[in-house]
């Protein structure tokens, strides 16, 4: 019996929602991996922003 992969990590792009909406060059993204078992949803969580220098909301892109 074949055992079946274990693939319910995947690696998402967390991209800050408040440096988009200022206008300003450049963008902040993170990269970080969720199980999409227990949170099919996307990711909301709260992340440094170094261009703006302070914790801003980032939401998951892809």
């Amino acid at each position: 019996m074949a055992k079946k992969s274990k693939e319910a990590r995947i690696q998402v792009i967390l991209e800050c929602t408040e440096h988009k909406a200022s206008g300003m060059p450049g963008t902040s993204r993170y990269i970080t991996t969720k199980n999409k078992k227990n949170t099919p949803e996307r990711l909301e969580i709260k992340k440094y922003n170094p261009i703006l220098k302070k914790m801003t909301v980032h939401k998951e892109i892809k």
